[in-house]
């Protein structure tokens, strides 16, 4: 039988890529996105439906739609990245998937940028979803820093930043994943017939510092106390890293090397063709040829606030 397949989250260009690429596959005779927003004009293949996070709207969908595999992306992840509204998302999601006759097949993105209490939440919910329904066939990814050309998250804004507010004595080192692996992750994990939680990463994560200085942003070293001044700052002008939720993702971001890809390689016999290094360079070299917009970074009088507050003055 041909397979229906629901794609959230397709208002994001990762999302609508794995959608469109999976309408392309034999064998699938329909995809639907959902999301609060439709996918990008270009996107093909995708018959668009629109999502309220707030009402019954994502579970008519999927009944409708009578989907056998369901692909939970993110919802409203572009226009509100708020991290109770993500998690929600994900709730339905789940809720959905449970409560429906014909799902038989999900997969779900997490990712490294969750804060751990986020992460836990996320996976309790899905492995609760597994125990419910044992027949449902689930897999779930934590993707590593998604970067490339096309990327827009807290921290590629953290670093697109002209004066990077970093911690004093340390240098992270940081894993990432390009967007072409983890859009060939997704497209490979919904395919297959794999189950578990797996993680999905660059070999070789890359110190902060290298980073830092490829794309030309100027570190400003403080005692981790004074971070926690950015998100007061945030309403004092426009800082794209800085509201608590995102704070929060950068800080989980950089927290990364631990992660262990070996399981996935071994259950889809793949890798990721890009190194952390070559996945940050192909970002690096995006914004060289395209500088990002400014007014995303800290201005004068957002250092000098951060300086008193650190110093206690």
């Amino acid at each position: 039988m041909a397979r229906v397949v629901l794609v959230t989250g397709v208002s994001s260009p990762l999302a609508a890529r794995v959608a469109q690429t999976l309408s392309e596959q034999p064998g699938v005779r329909r995809v639907i996105g959902a999301d609060s927003s439709p996918p990008p004009r270009h996107s093909q293949g995708i018959e668009y439906a629109h999502v309220d996070l707030h009402d019954g709207s994502l579970d008519r969908i999927v009944t409708d739609s009578g989907a056998d595999l369901v692909l939970h992306l993110g919802l409203d992840t572009e226009g509100a990245p708020n991290r109770e509204d993500n998690l929600l998302g994900t709730m339905r999601v789940l809720g959905a998937a449970q409560r429906s006759t014909t799902v038989r097949r999900l997969v779900v993105r997490s990712s490294a940028t969750l804060d751990a209490d986020d992460a836990a939440e996320v996976e309790r919910h899905t492995r609760g979803l597994q125990r419910r329904r044992p027949d449902l066939s689930v897999a779930l990814l934590r993707f590593a820093n998604l970067i490339g050309p096309s990327a827009d998250t807290p921290l590629t804004r953290y670093l697109d930043s002209r004066v990077v507010p970093t911690v004093l004595g340390s240098d992270p080192r940081v894993r990432f994943l390009h967007e072409d692996d983890g859009a060939e992750a997704l497209v490979r994990m919904a395919l297959s017939d794999g189950t578990g939680f797996f993680d999905v990463a660059g070999t070789d994560p890359v110190p902060l510092s290298q980073c830092l200085r490829r794309v030309g942003g100027q570190r400003l070293p403080v005692p981790a106390r004074g971070l926690k001044v950015l998100s007061g700052l945030a309403k004092h002008g426009r800082i794209g890293y800085a509201s608590s939720s995102t704070t929060r993702a950068v800080h989980a971001g950089l927290r990364t090397p631990g992660m262990d890809p070996d399981s996935l390689e071994r259950v889809l016999d793949w890798s990721p063709a890009y190194s952390s290094a070559e996945a940050f360079e192909s970002y690096a070299h995006s914004r060289t040829v395209s500088p990002p917009r400014g007014g995303r970074g800290l201005r004068p009088i957002h250092v000098l606030a951060l300086a008193r507050a650190t110093l206690g003055r």
